[in-house]
């Protein structure tokens, strides 16, 4: 028909978040960075797309190069809306975290399934005239997390699928005190980054996981030395060579068609309780990526 324009395909379809100690990843072919202006300003720095294991991969440092930003000063919502921009169905996280359990040991990777959650920072694309309330009941994608687990599994890599992640605004470790309380609360991990960015990959309807790697045992171990940077590199640099083993492998096993096989994809569907007729054009227009197709 004349005058109909054709959907261009995503630049990509599988995000990554490469946190502490990951700040690119061996083997990306034809690979090209990507600037992208959101509504909520820059995200933390180009975006690397390319092809990575046969897929259409786009890379992005959470910290920024040269690890500038502090974990509250992440630009979290220009780091996602970057990526529903760029067409990314399904985000990967590589997360440093401190155990709180004595079964879960340094250089352990965890993939948690549940977030309780004690930042104080924006974690949400909705206001200014557009409410909606999204389900967080299951935060995580589980077909996502299985895929990572199964790839760790595979690797023979001591993985646990399933945890409760405690987020923390950091950049400080946490006292004796806050350790304990979090292990009663019945936290297996602790850190400072992933539950901010799960909240917003649902709001924008794409899958999250994070592999969550194992550097310490917080400050509640009476035997173990209490946590410091020096610790956290030392283990974190031995992790992430099998982060990027396994992202590798899971790129290979998740399927290429439409169906991502969960319900992320409509997260948003009779979410929005904000009158279509009260909600201004200027808003309208900043979140567009995110609700048109339900305000259509």
């Amino acid at each position: 028909m004349a005058g109909t324009k054709t959907k261009e395909p995503p630049l990509a379809t599988i995000g990554i978040l490469g946190g502490t100690g990951l700040y690119e990843i061996e083997g990306f072919r034809n690979k090209r960075e990507i600037r992208i202006r959101t509504p909520f300003g820059g995200p933390s720095c180009a975006y690397v797309v390319g092809s990575l294991g046969g897929r259409r991969v786009a890379f992005l440092a959470r910290h920024g190069r040269g690890h500038r930003l502090l974990p509250a000063e992440v630009p979290y919502r220009a780091n996602i809306f970057g990526f529903k921009k760029l067409g990314i169905e399904r985000v990967i996280s590589v997360n440093s975290v401190g155990s709180l359990r004595e079964d879960i040991h340094p250089r352990d990777i965890v993939l948690p399934d549940q977030f309780f959650d004690r930042t104080r920072r924006p974690n949400t694309f909705f206001g200014e005239g557009l409410v909606a309330h999204v389900s967080l009941a299951e935060p995580v994608c589980p077909v996502l997390s299985g895929a990572l687990h199964e790839a760790a599994s595979g690797l023979g890599l001591r993985s646990r699928l399933g945890g409760t992640y405690v987020a923390i605004d950091g950049p400080a470790f946490s006292t004796k005190a806050e350790s304990r309380a979090y292990r009663a609360w019945g936290g297996d991990v602790i850190g400072m980054t992933a539950a901010t960015e799960a909240r917003l990959c649902r709001e924008a309807e794409i899958c999250y996981a994070t592999l969550s790697l194992v550097t310490d045992y917080d400050v509640w171990h009476e035997t173990e030395e209490a946590v410091t940077v020096e610790i956290v590199l030392q283990n974190l640099s031995h992790n992430i060579a099998s982060a990027k083993a396994v992202i590798r492998a899971a790129l290979e096993a998740l399927g290429r068609g439409r169906d991502r096989g969960c319900a992320c994809g409509s997260a948003l569907a009779n979410t929005i309780v904000t009158a279509p007729a009260a909600i201004t054009a200027a808003t309208r227009k900043k979140l567009g990526p995110l609700v048109d197709k339900y305000l259509s």
